[in-house]
């Protein structure tokens, strides 16, 4: 997304929603239900961030030359994409798309051949309006011909932006961007679609603190196509301490889309990816440490790796860790997990996520401005701390100095840098890796408060949404196969629906108590399976009838940091055949 233009959110929908199970998705190649065209995050370069418009064919070329020879292709980094500003001013006689001769002189074909004939992928950017952000020709009414036209160049990959769309509703946006997915469809090579539609119903252009927009155009992007920039921009090369929509620094402005980018974690599955946007690698506002901390979140999410800088021109120490194969090897994971929250406390941020072979991935971010340490229990990052009565002794590798070291107990992080992140992989054998249960944070995404275990007596255990402080009380132990949820603080109790409201209570175990049995689907809501009622965040309740996207409710962030999500949940991924039309 390449303009600040503002728009205003369209109309919210409102309906009841209950739970429901197996929806299923008709054939269709452009989506999740072909992982095998993406089957992981893409990696290379895209030109927007670090030229914006000022580009040329030198550029592309020199920079193809440059990922050879400095490594960076054998690293993974293996597709070049044009962003904005390639056109001419106008379509031809034929009404099709032809480039800028002045800036590329030899054509796009040749380009693309140049590219491809050193193991590069081609890829293109178009507007899902009649103008690009940049000002240039749309490809609104030209779908078809266009996705003709660039796959003619030997483009695979296709970025649609979502400037100039008129009227700016959530509605008119599904439709241009379902038209793509249906040309897409009838292709026989189709195109790997980046969609750049939820960015506009973010917050960040509407201003509005109410997500049923935004929510409603992602609950769309994982059957659409394969990834989806769904916030802002990160800050441009040319800009540096100025205010870039509404942050005032480089790291700031990473700071932002890794926001956006936590609350969207349920969207994620092998075959499509949340993006947040480019790797400003040689960002001249940020500090070596934050260069990598971008990188390591990044990677710890399994997001799209595309360098946005002056390749030829990297110092060797950018170079280097762009390069680290431990932690291309987390983003490029089979499971393709986002690594997500299993504690929030202001001044630490840690991520688990489990990894194709049963690893554990640890990811800490120090959020302050001053080197600190931190240590997380054995039990929040879901292991267990003995076996048979004995203490287990787990192996991590951090994966910046690929030293290893042996811990119980808790996994000691010793003075951090300031807004620095450390990574560790922590082996598991087989026998320890089917003992994992599953934590995280259970927040709202509209407040980002946490669910919280309050005051207890013998019977019961009240429940809250607070200030995140870190504390056990709002780290949850999920069992997914019976669909329980429990606080770490005291894991003998289970999330309860009684009385119109979510408490705690003492875990039945036989027979299991459906009141304390809960879905999680892909819209975010946390569904007792027996009242079909939704945990909510309000002064009146805890517990409401479910409501379509709605602020209170949406996107509990149930992060649950284990494959079962993938291969063995009673916790559903949900995706309606049609998104949005079944609710309207």
């Amino acid at each position: 997304m390449n303009s600040h233009k503002q728009y205003t959110s369209g109309l919210q929908v409102v309906a009841v929603i209950t739970a429901v199970s197996g929806w299923l998705l008709p054939e269709c190649r452009a989506s999740i239900e072909n992982p095998g065209l993406l089957p992981t995050p893409p990696m290379g370069f895209n030109g927007w961030s670090r030229f914006q418009c000022n580009i040329n064919e030198t550029i592309f070329t020199q920079t193809a030359d440059a990922m050879i020879s400095t490594g960076l292709q054998a690293a993974g980094y293996n597709r070049i994409n044009l962003d904005d500003c390639w056109m001419a001013d106008s379509r031809t006689d034929q009404n099709t798309l032809t480039w800028n001769t002045t800036t590329f002189p030899h054509g796009l074909p040749w380009l693309g051949s140049y590219l491809t004939e050193r193991g590069f992928y081609f890829g293109i950017y178009e507007d899902a309006g009649n103008v690009t952000c940049g000002g240039y020709p749309g490809s609104y009414n030209y779908e078809a011909i266009d996705a003709e036209t660039f796959a003619s160049w030997g483009i695979d990959y296709l970025k649609v932006d979502g400037c100039n769309v008129s009227p700016g509703t959530e509605a008119e946006y599904h439709e241009r961007y379902s038209t793509w997915h249906e040309v897409f469809n009838n292709m026989s090579s189709p195109l790997i679609f980046s969609q750049s539609a939820p960015a506009y119903f973010s917050k960040w252009i509407t201003g509005s603190d109410n997500l049923t927009d935004w929510y409603t155009t992602m609950d769309y992007m994982p059957y659409n196509g394969e990834l989806a920039r769904h916030s802002s921009d990160i800050i441009v090369y040319a800009l540096n301490a100025t205010s870039w929509d509404g942050v005032t620094s480089p790291w700031g402005s990473i700071m932002q889309n890794y926001v956006y980018e936590i609350q969207l974690a349920r969207y994620q599955v092998p075959g499509y990816y949340n993006d947040p946007d480019f790797l400003i690698a040689d960002h001249p506002g940020l500090s070596l440490d934050e260069k990598k901390s971008q990188f390591a979140l990044w990677a710890s999410f399994s997001a799209p790796l595309i360098i946005s800088a002056w390749i030829p021109g990297l110092q060797e120490d950018v170079l280097s860790y762009l390069k680290n194969s431990d932690l291309i090897a987390i983003d490029q994971d089979k499971l393709a997990q986002q690594a997500t929250l299993v504690s929030r406390d202001g001044a630490f941020d840690v991520f688990s996520k489990s990894l194709d072979n049963s690893d554990r991935l640890v990811t800490v971010l120090n959020l302050g401005n001053t080197t600190s340490s931190t240590s997380i229990s054995v039990p929040r990052i879901g292991l267990v701390e003995e076996l048979l009565g004995v203490k287990v002794e787990y192996t991590a590798k951090d994966l910046w100095t690929g030293k290893t070291i042996i811990f119980q107990n808790k996994l000691e992080i010793k003075d951090l840098a300031s807004h620095a992140t450390a990574v560790y992989r922590i082996s598991l054998s087989a026998i320890l890796s089917e003992l994992v249960i599953p934590t995280g944070l259970i927040f709202n995404d509209a407040s980002f408060n946490c669910l919280t275990a309050e005051s207890s007596n013998e019977k019961n255990t009240q429940i809250a949404f607070n200030t995140c402080s870190g504390a056990d009380e709002q780290v949850w132990q999920i069992r997914p196969l019976v669909g329980t949820v429990s606080p770490l603080s005291d894991t003998s109790l289970c999330l309860t629906a009684r009385n119109k409201q979510a408490k705690l209570e003492r875990c039945a175990v036989i027979p299991l108590d459906l009141y304390q049995q809960w879905d999680y689907s892909v819209r975010g809501y946390l569904t007792n399976r027996l009242t079909k009622e939704c945990v909510t965040e309000s002064t009146q309740s805890t517990l409401s009838t479910c409501q379509y996207e709605d602020n209170s409710q949406i996107a509990f962030q149930v992060t649950i940091s284990h494959g079962f999500f993938l291969r063995r949940s009673l916790f559903i991924y949900h995706i309606p055949t049609k998104p949005l039309d079944i609710y309207r």
